[in-house]
């Protein structure tokens, strides 16, 4: 690459670490030593191809100065976690909504398969739910009480055993985007699968409504945060797949941290759809108002939080900043 042009793309980076350092913008402290690393490689590189240039004394010269503003910097303040979830990881995770619409789509389109492959074969429902699910459903059906296998299990037990199996799931579909994205895709594949044909299912029974109004209970977050989980996978796959300037090692450091936040990210939502689930779902008599309410309120705040709120942050932090 010509001097010319890697100064080209890197200079908006380069200026808005200046600015960083000169107290003109403000980030947090992790956002702050990604960054440092990031000039720390294109330091290294420009040594290794422009040896003696000016672009090796600019940025020779700010990450001098960048690494006493870290270690001034890094402290961790008390509010630590409360910063993490308000502020930190909306204004990250803003950057990864085209992964996160991929994943839905990815998701959404083979529920769609999975449903119109359950209308038109007899068998597939029991191939993906297996057989022992599909019988025990169908004599709850005769029996008057289609859903209850929720009440199967002590609320206690059922909510630590979903959420600790719904956590492993979404950290599956993460891990997996170490190969090269095309994991995450597969499980994003296999759980759209499984709802569509289960939500069939049920419709071939007449009984989508009722069944819908119980599942979504909880299954509004856990699907949510699922397909959040899906967006950490692609933005780990995605570190692999595309490295930019950097080494793909590098680059794959980067986009597993940033991957590793989104999960983080999911554990209360997890957490609240493993309560639902275990405490409320179970609960088939409530009126259809207070079940849609939940499910309405569980919507409303993934939504914003992960869609709404980190747009609104980061343009109300460009306003200060042009302010």
């Amino acid at each position: 690459m010509r001097e010319a042009s890697f100064v080209k793309r890197n200079k908006n980076k380069w200026l808005l670490f200046e600015d960083v350092l000169d107290n003109k913008e403000q980030i947090s402290p992790d956002k702050l030593s990604d960054l440092y690393i990031e000039i720390t490689d294109d330091l290294s590189y420009a040594k290794t191809f422009y040896a003696q240039s000016n672009t090796v004394v600019y940025l020779n010269s700010i990450a001098s100065k960048a690494h006493q503003k870290i270690y001034k910097t890094k402290k961790e303040n008390k509010n630590r976690l409360v910063k993490f979830f308000k502020t930190e990881f909306p204004l990250e995770f803003v950057n990864y909504h085209k992964q996160l619409l991929i994943a839905f789509i990815t998701f959404l389109f083979f529920a769609i398969v999975g449903a119109y492959s359950a209308a038109n074969d007899g068998d597939f429902v029991r191939l993906i739910l297996g057989d022992n699910y599909v019988n025990m459903t169908l004599e709850n059906i005769a029996s008057g009480d289609p859903m209850a296998v929720y009440k199967k299990m002590g609320e206690g037990n059922m909510f630590i055993m979903i959420t600790l199996n719904n956590i492993k799931v979404a950290m599956t579909a993460f891990v997996f985007g170490m190969l090269f994205s095309v994991g995450t895709l597969y499980i994003m594949m296999q759980n759209g699968i499984m709802l569509g044909s289960f939500l069939y299912f049920f419709y071939d029974k007449d009984l989508l409504w009722e069944s819908s109004r119980t599942i979504w209970i909880h299954g509004t977050i856990e699907i949510s945060v699922i397909i959040i989980a899906g967006c950490a996978g692609l933005v780990l796959g995605n570190g692999l797949l595309f490295p930019k300037t950097y080494s793909r090692l590098t680059s794959f450091k980067h986009s597993f941290k940033a991957g590793l936040k989104i999960m983080v990210s999911t554990i209360p939502f997890f957490i609240v759809a493993g309560f639902l689930e275990g405490f409320v779902t179970r609960q088939t008599q409530m009126p259809d108002w207070l079940a849609i309410f939940i499910i309405l309120t569980s919507f409303i705040i993934v939504v914003y939080y992960y869609i709404i709120y980190p747009i609104k942050l980061t343009n109300q932090q460009k306003l200060n900043g042009n302010n």
